[in-house]
């Protein structure tokens, strides 16, 4: 290759990626399928990446208040991926429907389906943040937390779950933007909500300790969402919310409904199974095993949620081509998308495998806490190729609209394999924590092998939404 043809090379590329950072409508049913992955991924990615920046930057500040400031975010955390599983069942349904009305060139009915997803989220999200509110110090010695981090850390967990609306609304408008094919846009709402809580998150430390850190993250998130509802109503995007959209419409909810509870049950079973791993390192390692496995989570989810970018877009492109009678190129889409996915996992593996050490004492001195941060991250990274490959598979059926395929592999692969082996592991065996650790990569390949399996069976492309 010549130095003109390099330069050229380059040129392109950058030309693309500026292509994918602007919020324009493009047909993703026609032309190269590489460049419509590239295009919809790059902003997916970037998005999730920031939000993981956020939580590496998150525990790094928090750390510094001890072992138990650090247990209480990670054991908070584990409650709020219910919340989290409520969102991205939402924006899962919104995605699928979305995708597919856009696919058929009817953005009216898009932005429709769109306005009803958001009232059912204005119902649940009373609900969910009202509960956890109130039982806050109850849901955390639930999880198996000491006196001294329930004392401690009840205030930080009450303004999270308080608000939960955020959260859930920052995930569901995402989900409808990316529905739309507009990803430039979602990513630049969260882009918005992370670094506004990176900026306040040490400053708020400061001041108020633990509880400053979740009047950051409430504060950042909040904004994200005043930008994307300014958007979706006075946005010159392919999307434009009215009034009459939001009239209350039974087939539509009901069509959102369909959809949504399965996807959301998909992500509670598999968030009620790290929730159960995580009490169960707690009881079995103590407070140091449990502090060192969220460090080692937070830097997994730091890699995770990016590969979660890319597999975002095997859904949006699934849906859209189903809309507009595109089958093969749908199947097409997500092949290419896995093969991307698994190539960039298989960096992270080899990153988590050798680069543990380095990566654990740059968030703490504690040497027992860094071993258990370093043994936990090398188990979960051996298995990273399958979680590239497992995800894109499970996001390919949930933007064909079939959630119930990925809630029942989710059902069997956590609650009637994952679980059982970690206990057996821990507790049968002897393995303490260790065994916990080695149950998330088994579960995990089987994942990725059952949706596989399913996607290639086809039924998904017969789902109607």
């Amino acid at each position: 290759m010549t130095i003109l043809q390099i330069r050229d090379s380059f040129k392109n590329a950058f030309s693309l990626f500026r292509q994918s950072l602007r919020s324009e409508h493009q047909d993703f049913t026609q032309g190269s399928i590489p460049k419509a992955v590239v295009l919809l991924s790059i902003p997916m990615i970037l998005e999730l990446s920031l939000e993981s920046v956020f939580a590496i930057v998150d525990i790094f500040f928090v750390s510094k208040l001890g072992a138990n400031a650090i247990a209480t975010v990670g054991l908070t955390e584990s409650v709020i991926t219910i919340v989290y599983s409520v969102a991205i069942g939402l924006s899962t349904a919104a995605t699928a429907i979305v995708a597919r009305r856009i696919g058929e060139k009817n953005p009216e009915a898009a932005a429709h389906a769109g306005a009803q997803a958001l009232i059912i989220a204005l119902i649940v999200t009373v609900i969910v943040s009202v509960t956890g509110a109130v039982f806050a110090s109850d849901l955390l010695e639930l999880m198996g937390a000491s006196p001294e981090v329930v004392a401690e850390g009840t205030i930080f967990t009450r303004i999270m779950l308080g608000g939960s609306v955020v959260i859930i609304l920052l995930f569901l408008i995402n989900g409808i933007f990316r529905g739309a094919g507009d990803a430039a846009m979602a990513m630049k709402s969260l882009w918005i909500a992370s670094l506004i809580n990176i900026i306040l998150c040490p400053v708020f430390i400061h001041f108020w300790g633990l509880k400053g850190a979740a009047i950051a993250t409430v504060i950042g998130r909040s904004t994200g969402v005043a930008y994307q509802i300014y958007h979706l109503f006075k946005g010159d995007g392919v999307l434009r919310f009215q009034k009459h959209h939001f009239f209350y419409d039974h087939v539509q909810i009901k069509s959102i409904i369909s959809i949504g509870w399965p996807a959301t049950f998909q992500f509670i079973i598999a968030s009620g199974s790290w929730i159960v791993l995580t009490r169960l390192v707690a009881e079995t390692g103590g407070t140091d095993a449990s502090a060192g496995f969220q460090l080692a989570i937070r830097n997994f989810v730091f890699f995770i949620l990016p590969a979660w970018g890319l597999s975002n877009a095997a859904a949006t492109l699934v849906g859209q081509n189903l809309g507009a009678g595109q089958i093969d190129r749908a199947q097409q889409s997500v092949m290419i998308t896995a093969k991307y996915n698994a190539i960039f996992m298989g960096f992270v593996m080899l990153l988590f495998l050798f680069g543990a050490h380095p990566i654990i004492h740059f968030f703490t001195k504690d040497e027992a806490v860094a071993a258990y941060g370093v043994l936990s991250m090398q188990i979960i990274g051996t298995g990273f190729i399958f979680y590239g490959i497992g995800m894109v598979m499970v996001q390919a059926l949930n933007g064909a609209g079939d959630t119930k395929t990925p809630t029942l592999i989710n059902f069997f692969c956590f609650w009637l394999f994952q679980i059982p082996l970690a206990y057996a592991l821990s507790t049968g065996l002897n393995l303490n924590s260790t065994g916990a650790f080695i149950a998330i990569p088994v579960a995990e390949t089987l994942i990725a092998l059952l949706a596989w399996y399913y996607f290639k069976k086809g039924k998904w492309k017969e789902v109607k939404v």
